[in-house]
C-alpha cells in the first residue's frame, strides 16, 4: 500500500489537503482525480509518503540516528524542532522500500499480542512492548506507525489494512477487526492459529512437492551433461572407425547430437512453459483456472481441498455470532482460505442463495459444490440443533487432524516413488554405458566367411 497527500483548491479559491492510501501510485492518482473530478476541486500538488533519514543532536548530548516516514521534508524537521533538536539533517531515503517481514516473525508478533491480552494489558502497552522488541525494522516501523494512529483516534480497521502488504490482506482484517470487536483476545488467538497452521502446511508442502522436483531437476541436469558431452566422446570413437554401434548407444548418440545442435531450442522447451505458467497464475482467470484444477489433482489435492475447508471452518467459528449475521463471516471465511475458485463457488453460489432466496447454510454450501460430504453433514446437524459454530471449529479440529497424518504418508509416499526413479535412470544410463563397453572394432585381416576354392594342378 502507498499513501499520498495532496492538496487542492476549492472553486471559492479555499484550499483543503487530504490523503488517501491505494495499493500502487498509479491507483492512488486515479482515486485523487476521481475525488477532484466529484468535488470540483483544482489539484495542486501530490505528495507520497516516504522514509527520510535523520541525525539530530540536542545540546552536548550525543547526536542520534534514525528514519522517519513522512510527506515531505518539512514535516520531519518540524517534528524534531518540537521534540527539542536544534542541530539536525534530514535527507530523503534513496532505495526508499520495505521488505515484507518473514511470516514467523508476523505469527510471532500476533501470538505474543494474544498472550499479553490474555493477561488483561491495554492494547497499547501491547504495542509499545512489542515495538521495542521486534527485530525486523519493516515489522517494526509499521508497528510504530498503527500505534502513532490509533494513539490519534483512527479507526483499527481501516489503519491495520493500510498495512496489508505487510500483514497480509486476511491478518490485516482480522487484527483491524480485533480492535473494535469486544472479543479481541480470541481472534488474536484465533488468527495465530490460522497463520501458524498456514505456515505449517505450506512447509510440508514444499516437503511433498518441491524438494523432489528439485531433486528430479537436478538429476536431469546431471542426465542431460553426461548425454550431451561426456557420452559422445566414447561413441564417436566407434563411429570414427566405422563400427556399428548396438541400438541403446545408437540411440543415444543421435539423443546427444540433436542436444548440441539445438541448445537453444531445448532450454526454450524447459524455460518457457514455466515462466508462461507464472504469469498465467498471476491473471484472473489463471488463478482460478489453476485453484479449480488443483483441487482434482491425485493424492495431493484432496489434502488442499480438506485444507481449505478446515481454514474456512476455523475462521467462520471465530467470525460467526448468529444466524443473523452469517453473510459477512462466510465471506471473509472464503477469502482466508487463498484459493480463488473456492472463493469464487462461495461468494458468488452460497451466498447469493441464502440472500436472495435465504435458503439455509448447508443447501447454500452444497449449492457451491466445494464442500465435502463430511462436512456437508456435520453443517446439516449444527444447523438443526442450533450449533452451528461449535460444528465449525470440531471440522476444523478434524480436518487439521486428518490432513497433519496423510501429508505425512503422502511425503514419505513421495519420496519411495522419488528413490524408485532415481534408481531407474541410473539404472538405465548404466545399460548403456555397459552396452558401449561391449562394443569391439574388427580384427584386422578377418577372413570373410566365403569359402574360396583353389584348383590345383
Amino acid at each position: 500500500m502507498v499513501e499520498f497527500k495532496f492538496t487542492a483548491q476549492k472553486n471559492n479559491g479555499q484550499t483543503i489537503s487530504g490523503t488517501l492510501s491505494a495499493d500502487n501510485s498509479g491507483e492512488a492518482k486515479k482515486k485523487i482525480n476521481l475525488l477532484a473530478e466529484k468535488n470540483q476541486l483544482k489539484i495542486l500538488s501530490t505528495e507520497r509518503k516516504s522514509t527520510f533519514l535523520y541525525k539530530a543532536a540536542r545540546g552536548k548530548e550525543k547526536p542520534i540516528r534514525g528514519e522517519q516516514k513522512a510527506f515531505n521534508k518539512k514535516e520531519v524537521e518540524e517534528a524534531l524542532t518540537r521534540l527539542g533538536y536544534t542541530n539536525f539533517s534530514v535527507n530523503k531515503k534513496l532505495l526508499d522500500f520495505d521488505a515484507k517481514p518473514p511470516v514467523q516473525e508476523i505469527v510471532t508478533f500476533v501470538k505474543i499480542s494474544a498472550e499479553l491480552l490474555e493477561q488483561k494489558l491495554a492494547y497499547g502497552e501491547v504495542l509499545t512492548l512489542l515495538i521495542n522488541d521486534t527485530q525486523n525494522t519493516t515489522l517494526r516501523n509499521t508497528l510504530r506507525d498503527i500505534n502513532n494512529d490509533l494513539k490519534k483516534g483512527a479507526d483499527s480497521q481501516a489503519t491495520f489494512l493500510k498495512y496489508q502488504n505487510v500483514f497480509g490482506k486476511f491478518t490485516a482484517y482480522m487484527l483491524g477487526l480485533a480492535s473494535k470487536s469486544g472479543n479481541m483476545t480470541e481472534i488474536y488467538k484465533a488468527t495465530a492459529k490460522f497463520l501458524e497452521r498456514r505456515q505449517e502446511f505450506r512447509k510440508n508442502l514444499r516437503s511433498a512437492l518441491i524438494t523432489p522436483l528439485v531433486t528430479v531437476f537436478v538429476l536431469f541436469l546431471a542426465v542431460v551433461f553426461y548425454v550431451a558431452y561426456i557420452f559422445p566422446e566414447t561413441a564417436k570413437l566407434f563411429v570414427r572407425f566405422g563400427i556399428d554401434l548396438p541400438p541403446m548407444t545408437a540411440f543415444t548418440l543421435t539423443m546427444s547430437d540433436f542436444m548440441v545442435e539445438n541448445p537453444w531450442l531445448i532450454t526454450a522447451f524447459f524455460v518457457v512453459p514455466p515462466i508462461a505458467f507464472f504469469y498465467y497464475s498471476k491473471t484472473t482467470k489463471g488463478a482460478y483456472l489453476i485453484d479449480k484444477y488443483m483441487l482434482k489433482l491425485p493424492m495431493i489435492g484432496q489434502l488442499i481441498h480438506k485444507t481449505l475447508i478446515e481454514v474456512f471452518c476455523r475462521v467462520f467459528y471465530t467470525l460467526y455470532s448468529g444466524s443473523a449475521e452469517s453473510i459477512e463471516p462466510i465471506r471473509i471465511a472464503a477469502e482466508a482460505t487463498g484459493n480463488k475458485y473456492f472463493e469464487d463457488r462461495v461468494k458468488n453460489v452460497s451466498i447469493p442463495l441464502m440472500i436472495k432466496k435465504g435458503i439455509g447454510v448447508t443447501d447454500a454450501f452444497e449449492a457451491a459444490g466445494v464442500f465435502t460430504d463430511t462436512a456437508l453433514s456435520r453443517f446439516h446437524s449444527g444447523e438443526e440443533s442450533g450449533t452451528i459454530k461449535n460444528t465449525a471449529l470440531q471440522l476444523a479440529n478434524y480436518y487439521e487432524a486428518e490432513t497433519v497424518y496423510k501429508l505425512k504418508n503422502l511425503i514419505e509416499t513421495i519420496q519411495i516413488f522419488i528413490a524408485m526413479f532415481i534408481m531407474i535412470v541410473m539404472i538405465l544410463l548404466t545399460l548403456v554405458s555397459a552396452e558401449t563397453a561391449t562394443v569391439r572394432p574388427k580384427t584386422p585381416g578377418t577372413v570373410s566367411n566365403t569359402h574360396t576354392e583353389l584348383n590345383v594342378t
